[in-house]
Order: C-alpha cells, then structure tokens, then sequence
C-alpha cells in the first residue's frame, strides 16, 4: 500500500506559490489544479505527464472538479464558479455564487454544480445549487464554514464537511431540503470523499483524526490518527485505500480501512494538493519542487 516516485511534472511560476484543489478528468485523461497564488488552473496530460496549459483569469481559484470533460472551478476572489470544457480549455460559462466560494461538486447526469461558499462580515455561509443550464438555483444557509464536499453516485445527495462545529451536513438535491447534521468525533472536519460502493464516508479532520462514517445514517464507524492537519482526501475505489495530503511536515498518509494500517511518502512542506487518477496514481502539488510529484502504488 505504499507510493513511490514516478516523476516530477514542472508547472510553470511555482516559487512560492499556493495551489488549492486538484482533479482528474477521465474522458480528456488530464489533471486540472487550482493555481490560487496565480489566480490560474494549470493543466496536465496524465499520458504523457507533461504540463500543458496554464488558464488565466481565475481569481483566487479553489475548488476543481472534473467529471465527463466538464470542469468546474471556484474563484473566491470574484464570488464566481467558472464552467470549463475539458477538450477545448474553453470557459462555457461563468455563474455567480455567494461570498469565497470554496468546496465545489458537480453532477453531471443531472447538469448540476453544487457550490459552498465560505461568506464574509456582510454575508454568512451559504450552501448553493447551481443548474448548468442556468435554469436553476436553490440555497440554504450553513452554521459553520464550510469546506470540501462530494455527492452520493445517484447525485441525489451532497456530503459537506463544516470545520465548526466539526460536522458532516448532508441534504438532498436539488433542492436542498432533508438537512441534517452528523457530528465528528474529531475537530475541525476538513478533505472529505465518499466511496460509493459499500457508501462509506471519509472525513479527514483538522484534531488529527480520518474518520469513517455510514453515508446512510451518519454513524461513526472508525477513526484512525493522522500525522497532521490534513487537506486534500481521496478514496481510491481500485485498491479501497485512503490518500490524505497533509501540509506540514510535507506528507501523504495512506490509510487502508480495512486493517488500520497506514504508510507515510514524504512530499514537501506545502504539499497539501493532490489529484487522485484511478487506479494507481496520486498526483502531489508541490511548490518547493516546482510542480507535481506523480506517485504510483509500491
């Protein structure tokens, strides 16, 4: 269950950078990261593992999703979410959302975004859903910020994890109702993913512990300690491990759900990012190698 090194993939102006979300594209077979220090999304090609378009005019850009070349993209500095075809790198549209927008998940079956959206002192957090086609927007109020969330395989339910109180808030979609709120046994709930087959959820939280929940009734099935303050979390349904970025000292901690077991690949302080690309490898956005670590399972 251990990473080994591939290769490292340059992203271009990397010294003391900030990159935010990163995901994986199967149809156009690229990893797109959100640039945040550069206001960009940078753009690579898993085969060949080369860097291959950097996309301007994304304001503090965060959150990315990707899913049947459509990809979606937060920008916390213009309170936006930017829709992107993944074939042309062509921006189909641009949709106005609450104060920093920040966690993003797309349903593409149903031509839905769902946006979190951390607020501001004029305006709370919010919860939003966003039609593709422009034809729909529903929203609730969070009671805490919020920071990354998935969707169930049907797409008919979001999974969001609040940092305080420390909590998953799950509701329907589209329209958001059926709210409810499953505490965590660890502070500060942060990278979260869900694994649709056995419909487990992963919580990585800031106090130190990945957590694993039943998506059907919000109990809390394990927990497993962590080496750190965790971001970027991803299930990875072709081995059933759990990668989790943690950004100081610089590492991703696999975890294996079944046994407890856990491994540690050094990365850099910083890495916090990463791109999982089913069904063996792991890319970490790394500003003191100036680009991606491409990891492959041992």
């Amino acid at each position: 269950m251990s990473l080994r090194l591939i290769t490292v993939v340059e992203v271009p102006d990397c010294t003391d950078t900030q990159f935010d979300h990163g995901a994986f594209d199967s149809k156009t077979r690229r990893v797109f990261v959100a640039h945040t220090a550069r206001n960009k999304v940078e753009v690579i090609d898993h085969d060949t593992c080369r860097h291959v378009s950097t996309l301007a005019s994304f304001p503090e850009a965060a959150g990315v999703v990707a899913e049947q070349g459509q990809i979606l993209v937060t920008n916390r500095g213009a309170e936006s979410l930017a829709w992107i075809d993944g074939d042309t790198l062509e921006t189909r549209g641009i949709f106005d959302t609450g104060m920093r927008p920040n966690g993003v998940a797309i349903v593409s079956q149903r031509r839905l975004a769902v946006v979190a959206c951390i607020g501001d002192e004029t305006r709370g957090p919010e919860l939003q859903v966003l039609g593709l086609d422009k034809h729909q927007r529903e929203s609730i109020d969070l009671p805490g910020r919020p920071r990354w969330c998935v969707t169930d395989a049907e797409g008919k339910r979001v999974f969001l994890a609040i940092r305080e109180p420390s909590m998953v808030l799950t509701a329907e979609l589209p329209g958001l109702g059926n709210v409810q709120h499953w505490k965590l046994p660890s502070a500060g709930a942060h990278g979260i993913d869900i694994a649709h087959e056995t419909k487990l959820l992963y919580v990585a939280c800031d106090g130190g512990g990945l957590v694993q929940m039943d998506s059907l009734t919000g109990r809390v099935l394990n927990e497993w300690p962590l080496a750190g303050v965790p971001d970027a979390t991803f299930f990875n349904a072709a081995n059933g491990l759990v990668h989790v970025a943690i950004g100081d000292p610089g590492l991703v901690q696999t975890v294996d759900p079944r046994s407890g077991a856990s491994t540690k690949f050094t990365t850099g302080r910083g890495a916090k990012t990463t791109a999982l690309v089913a069904p063996d490898h792991l890319y970490v956005f790394s500003p003191s190698h100036g680009g991606a670590l491409v990891l492959a399972n041992a």
